[in-house]
């Protein structure tokens, strides 16, 4: 009988932290999509149609999280896009988007894996050239690959007179440690600068992921499934003087029964040489996901490459546990125009993050 306790809790156990591994599922609770607190800089997971919204022919962002090491294993998330545009003929001010972007995410005790990557390709259609206004549509399609590493589970069947022999036996049927899905979003994304002049840019979109609502489960459990994500991003920059920029940035996520609202504002200051573009740009500022974190952030950009650092002061329940220490993220971006293709690509400009 004691057995058959120990192996009905056991089993217990072992459900509900597959269940935890399991972002947003049906009647499971647990981690949500992955997500940066430097969300103004990434693309394809917040909206495949900000795509190629930025003023050169390509760019290169690398992104590197970590997250809870004060409280168990912590996430840790790399994470590398790259996205190209060009115009869709020599008098015509549309053009298309491409973007790849690949990401591992691992935690816990387990081991537990996320691999993925996740294609985009995107048309920018101008609505006037006066005032650089485009709507942007984009499709996107993610391969995941989901993983553990069972040999690192201990059970109570393995605890004998209070000590622990790896080589007892679980009386465990685990399932397969691996598992793999199909993922389809698409988004659509509106940005202008009014009057034609960057000094002022706005934008605002919408997307949405997992619109096939696969199996999500390591027992293929058809009853556990992964919840639509729909997602809204919003943003303002202002040229304050020559000097002086000001940037707003505004994310709300929606998955299921969970939500999550993030804002931003960055000030950067502008060094010049005489003539030229800016040599280097400073920023300053601060994230706030609401009810969860305040995200001191720094920002170097000189000509077109920059480095972000930023970290998670958490301010939420957790906060005893984790001592408010909450996740160090460290980002890399580089953008360049092609010279052959310069003043052809170049007249269909799009506003400068």
């Amino acid at each position: 009988m004691q057995n058959r306790i120990q192996y009905v809790a056991s089993r217990t156990r072992l459900a509900l932290l597959l269940a935890c591994m399991i972002p947003f599922t049906h009647c499971a609770t647990a981690q949500a999509d992955i997500n940066f607190s430097q969300f103004y800089e990434s693309s394809i997971l917040r909206n495949p149609a900000l795509t190629g919204v930025f003023s050169d022919n390509y760019k290169f962002c690398a992104y590197y999280r970590s997250q809870w090491s004060s409280i168990t294993y912590p996430y840790q998330t790399l994470m590398l896009s790259g996205e190209y545009r060009f115009a869709l003929g020599r008098n015509s001010y549309d053009f298309m988007s491409i973007g790849l972007l690949a990401y591992q995410d691992e935690a816990g005790d387990l081991n537990q894996k996320i691999a993925a990557l996740y294609p985009a390709l995107c048309i920018n259609k101008s609505l006037n050239q006066s005032s650089n206004e485009y709507l942007s549509f984009a499709l996107t399609g993610g391969y995941l690959q989901y993983s553990f590493e069972p040999g690192k589970a201990t059970f109570n069947n393995q605890f004998q007179n209070g000590f622990f022999d790896p080589n007892n036996p679980t009386l465990e049927n685990l399932p397969v440690p691996r598992m793999t899905i199909m993922d389809a979003g698409a988004g659509i994304n509106f940005n202008t600068s009014p009057g034609g002049h960057n000094d002022l840019t706005y934008m605002i979109g919408l997307a949405g992921y997992h619109f096939s609502q696969p199996t999500f489960s390591y027992y293929r459990d058809y009853k556990y499934v992964q919840n639509m994500r729909f997602n809204v991003n919003a943003s303002i920059i202002k040229e304050l003087d020559d000097n002086i920029t000001l940037q707003l940035h505004g994310n709300y996520a929606r998955q299921g029964t969970y939500s999550e609202f993030v804002s931003g504002c960055l000030l950067g200051y502008k060094s010049f040489t005489a003539f030229e573009e800016p040599v280097y740009t400073f920023y300053g500022g601060l994230v706030y996901r609401y009810q969860d974190a305040i995200v001191p952030t720094v920002k170097l950009k000189f000509k077109s490459a920059s480095i972000g650092l930023s970290y998670d002061v958490n301010i939420s329940s957790l906060t005893a546990a984790s001592n408010s220490r909450g996740g160090f993220e460290l980002t890399g971006i580089i953008s360049g125009t092609f010279p052959k293709n310069k003043g052809y690509d170049k007249k269909a400009p799009c506003p400068r993050f």
